[in-house]
């Protein structure tokens, strides 16, 4: 295939069949063709019937994972190079390099950022093209080997030329009687035009040889005086006791060119990237600005939030009424990352200034989901937690939509109380289709209310089996109220071991007094 003057067929590969047909859409609406597989053995079998130019590679899929895959594809692709850009949630070091390892070429982690993989494929594309203009001039080279496209330049002792080919005159552009007879100098730029002769000297006169035998980068200059790159190589023939040096040179301006092209692409990727990191320093900054605000500083209050990413979609938040009744809210955004992030700080805002005027957990709900509703575009929401404890504690409200049920716990580590999410998460439905009320509850002395995303139940080990609500529990029994933060963190830890969760994971741990 001619890449320059086409577009590519791409391989794209996912078990998930929603972000397969996203990277469709987006694929064919740059105008390439768009082959689809949904696990890594389908892949291998539609890279040997369709012969793609690139594969965009998942890595965690059934049947065969992508690294297999990769291994497969490039052991398959022996007659050209077939760029392979790993698409995954993985976003380790480890990850990257046994990407690498397999035969990737590139890595980009999702969710995906699909300004920089249309920078990706261009950049790879200029890459297949160069590749495809490399393996037309071999072809040519094969088809007229009888006709030596080098240029051949011999010389005698005196460095006088006394023989050039066809190829000499078309790449110098001086006709084979202008050049025969005189010296090869002629050929060079300065400074190496003053110094060849002195060179020749030295080694006919017995002195080390610099470029006899050795291929190696020079500079010539043609006719009209413009300079170009070339490859030399040399060597000496004695013939009747005349010794002779031969010049084959070839023109490798092209390659040159392609050379500082790719060091150019490479360069405005790595500026590229390196501006979205600033940008992504500093929009991190603010978020974690709004996010930590001081009421997250009650002693009452325990909490931990850990991103998938850089940005967590889930948050907490907490603040006391003048009044002295805590509130405590946790949310998770849709998705992950900047844009779940985003989602969830006009919470925030509403929240506090909510609270701040000791109103009931009802109008909060309302206000909250009707923020939301204006705010956000259609299939984005907010899953919410919101709890209210009077002064002294005793006594609360809850109000519990599409998060996982919040757990109230006694002194000696039993759950008493369970409080499942009976409503929507916040956004999807106007507040003429919600109900705001909340469930009141009691706390005895030394009880715990437990909060948490499905990010923490849904964290699987090695083995993929979840952390779920029955290791949260089991972490909690025959623990101290004092125990029972670090217990929960300690146990998803070990639950854990190597692998990281896959979604943002927040924890919220509230005493009663």
């Amino acid at each position: 295939m001619n890449h320059s003057l086409s577009k590519l067929r791409i391989l794209a590969v996912d078990d998930n069949r929603t972000n397969l047909h996203i990277l469709q859409v987006f694929l064919k609406k740059l105008g390439h063709q768009v082959i689809l597989a949904e696990n890594g053995e389908e892949a291998v079998q539609r890279y040997q019937a369709e012969k793609p130019d690139m594969v965009l590679l998942d890595i965690m899929m059934p049947v065969m994972d992508g690294f297999e895959a990769a291994r497969q594809i490039r052991a398959l692709a022996t007659e050209r190079w077939v760029p392979i850009i790993f698409l995954s949630a993985l976003n380790r070091d480890e990850n990257l390099l046994e990407g690498l390892e397999a035969g990737g070429d590139d890595y980009l982690t999702k969710p995906i950022n699909f300004i920089v993989l249309e920078a990706k494929i261009r950049s790879m594309h200029k890459s297949l093209v160069l590749q495809d203009q490399s393996i037309e001039s071999l072809n040519r080279l094969q088809v007229i080997s009888d006709n030596v496209l080098e240029a051949i330049v011999t010389i005698d002792t005196e460095a006088t030329i006394v023989a050039c080919n066809l190829a000499t005159e078309r790449l110098f552009q001086w006709t084979a009687d202008e050049l025969l007879g005189k010296n090869v100098r002629m050929l060079m730029p300065q400074p190496f035009r003053d110094q060849h002769d002195d060179y020749v000297r030295r080694y006919v006169g017995g002195g080390p040889p610099q470029i006899i035998g050795t291929e190696r980068e020079v500079e010539a200059v043609r006719k009209d005086g413009t300079i170009f790159p070339a490859e030399l190589a040399v060597t000496e023939v004695r013939l009747d006791n005349t010794r002779l040096f031969i010049g084959v040179l070839r023109d490798i301006s092209e390659r040159k060119a392609a050379e500082t092209k790719l060091r150019d692409n490479a360069r405005q990727l790595q500026a590229y990237f390196d501006q979205t990191e600033s940008e992504q320093q500093l929009a991190m900054k603010l978020v974690e600005k709004q996010m930590h605000r001081r009421g997250l500083q009650d002693p009452r209050l325990h909490y931990k939030v850990i991103p998938a990413q850089h940005f967590s979609g889930d948050v907490v938040a907490a603040a006391r009424s003048p009044e002295g009744r805590l509130y405590a809210l946790l949310a998770d955004a849709t998705g992950h990352g900047l844009a779940a992030a985003i989602s969830v700080l006009p919470l925030l805002t509403v929240f506090y200034r909510m609270t701040a005027q000791n109103l009931p957990v009802r109008e909060l709900i309302l206000e909250l989901n009707q923020q939301l509703r204006e705010s956000m575009p259609i299939g984005r929401f907010v899953a919410v937690t919101l709890v209210s404890l009077d002064e002294a504690g005793s006594r609360g409200e809850i109000w519990v939509g599409g998060t996982p049920p919040a757990l109230l716990f006694d002194r000696w580590g039993r759950q008493t109380r369970e409080f499942a999410s009976t409503q929507l998460p916040l956004g999807i439905v106007d507040n003429r289709e919600i109900d705001p009320q909340p469930v009141a509850f009691t706390c005895d002395k030394e009880s715990q209310l437990v909060l948490f995303s499905d990010g923490l139940i849904e964290a699987t080990d090695a083995q993929g089996v979840p952390f779920d609500k029955a290791g949260l529990v089991a972490s909690i029994a025959h623990t101290t109220p004092a125990q029972r933060f670090e217990a929960i963190q300690a146990a998803l830890a070990r639950h854990l071991g190597d692998q990281v969760a896959a979604d943002d994971v927040s924890l919220m741990v509230i005493d009663c007094p």
